[in-house]
């Protein structure tokens, strides 16, 4: 897949170039289905977070970006649904756009459905993330964002990218994410991990990674 890992959507014109640029083609020419799952997970979720993230209402950019048509695939609903169906609404797909919320809950019914499998096979695919829809992808969150009890009680998540992800580096909503917290949560990670603003986004295509940013942010355990 091709991977554009933001920590808060598409929220600048650099983030929007890199997402072009993945595509291949002007976003009004392609397809894109929206999971909202992770918006229900969580001490903190609710319904009208994942609403707005489907209807394009909320303050990161994702599904309102000018598509050509925008579907909704809701992972818990997959296992009552015949595979090959949901698997072919996924292939025809441009992109996915993965709504933000807890990563572990995510996490957790990616698996359960079936997704998590599939993704590695979907090589023209861009798979967007938002903050949990990111980090969803790398090896492990960390305590400081461990939300929902999985049933393994850890905190790994599906690994399919070699960092970890520190979202909402110093964000007004999310105060306790200073600089200092992300320097202790990245002391308890192994392997390289990014701590990322609102204006930041991780590029990847195949073995290349590319901070995309207006923002700031920073590297902790670069591999050597």
């Amino acid at each position: 897949m091709k991977l554009l890992l933001t920590d808060s959507g598409v929220r600048n014109a650099s983030i929007r170039a890199a997402l072009v640029d993945l595509l291949g083609k002007p976003i009004s020419e392609a397809s894109a289905l929206c999971i909202p799952t992770a918006g229900y997970g969580g001490p903190y979720g609710y319904p009208g977070g994942p609403w707005r993230f489907v209807s394009g209402r909320s303050p990161s950019p994702m599904t309102g970006l000018g598509w050509k048509s925008v579907g909704v695939l809701e992972l818990t609903a997959l296992p009552g649904i015949d595979r090959e169906r949901w698997v072919s609404w996924v292939r025809e797909a441009d992109a996915l756009l993965v709504n933000g919320g807890d990563a572990l809950y995510l996490c957790h019914w990616m698996r359960e459905s079936g997704l998590a499998g599939l993704l590695p096979s979907l090589h023209d695919t861009v798979y967007v993330g938002l903050s949990a829809g990111s980090m969803v992808l790398t090896p492990r969150v960390g305590e400081h964002f461990a939300g929902w009890k999985p049933p393994t009680g850890d905190d790994s998540t599906l690994g399919i990218v070699g960092f970890s992800i520190f979202p909402h580096l110093d964000s007004p909503d999310c105060p306790e994410n200073t600089m200092a917290e992300a320097e202790r949560w990245a002391a308890g990670t192994a392997g390289p991990a990014y701590a990322i603003d609102t204006e930041t986004a991780i590029k990847v295509t195949d073995d290349s990674v590319e901070v995309v940013s207006e923002g700031h942010w920073k590297l902790f355990n670069p591999a050597s």
